[in-house]
């Protein structure tokens, strides 16, 4: 997925303050953390949920690939494709390992997913690239504020599949390039962004109602979770990080 700097705590980047020593859940390995049937449960949703986004990802870049102008493009959307499906391949595996079967784990997420990408469907390539930049990383950063209450072992490894496959800064190269030969190209693609902003916040927010576990895991049913203040906060830091890549776009949000 993409993501905008990597960073492992977006509330502390957005604020500015160290991140606090690891607490509660947080602090615990899988083993531990495992023993709570329904944190388990959560985790497998979760992991559920990450993986299909991301076999979805591998897809969607690979049909992006045929609407790119050149061939050095092409080969730069494939090989962005190529590592997303490897971090579908590190999930799968991880849910085999913990005794979950794969499919059936992804299963519930992908009429969801399925549904944002054909109401999200781009018309041309640089509608294309600002959908990966812009709602790929709004997913992102929601699974990073989610893997901050995680066991280190699944936050590591969650953290570790949202790293920036290369699509964040090549995308804002592209993008900023059109606009730069054709100024009329930023309100179009301003639009754009805009109604993804909130159809992925739309997906997010289903997603996650949907699920008995993971949605008591969010609000502090479970584990480390947010409670009602905390996610609205949560969405705050979302909605200011997409500010920010409207503007590494050269878009206004």
């Amino acid at each position: 997925m993409t993501t905008p700097d990597n960073a492992a705590d977006p509330s502390a980047e957005a604020t500015g303050k160290t991140t606090p020593a690891a607490t509660g859940v947080a602090a615990q390995n899988w083993d531990t953390a495992a023993a709570d049937p329904q944190y388990r449960a959560a985790v497998v949703d979760l992991l559920g949920a990450l993986a299909y986004g991301e076999l979805a990802a591998f897809e969607r870049l690979a049909e992006d690939a045929k609407l790119a102008p050149t061939l050095s493009d092409k080969a730069e959307l494939a090989k962005m494709a190529s590592a997303e499906f490897h971090h579908f391949e590190r999930l799968r595996d991880r849910l085999a390992a913990v005794g979950a079967e794969p499919t059936a784990a992804m299963e519930p997420f992908v009429a969801a997913l399925d549904g944002f990408h054909r109401q999200t469907a781009p018309s041309d390539w640089l509608e294309g690239l600002v959908k990966a930049f812009v709602g790929d990383s709004i997913a992102s950063d929601f699974y990073r504020e989610v893997a901050a209450r995680l066991d280190a072992d699944t936050r590591g490894l969650v953290l570790s599949v949202l790293d920036d496959t290369g699509h964040a800064s090549f995308a804002v190269e592209k993008v900023r390039a059109a606009i730069d030969a054709d100024p009329r190209v930023g309100g179009r693609l301003a639009l754009w962004a805009r109604r993804l902003m909130g159809e992925a916040l739309s997906q997010s927010q289903r997603v996650v109602a949907d699920r008995d576990a993971l949605s008591t895991m969010l609000v502090g049913g479970v584990a480390d979770g947010f409670d009602l203040a905390e996610v609205g906060r949560m969405f705050s830091r979302i909605t200011e990080a997409h500010t920010k890549r409207m503007a590494a776009l050269g878009l206004a949000a």
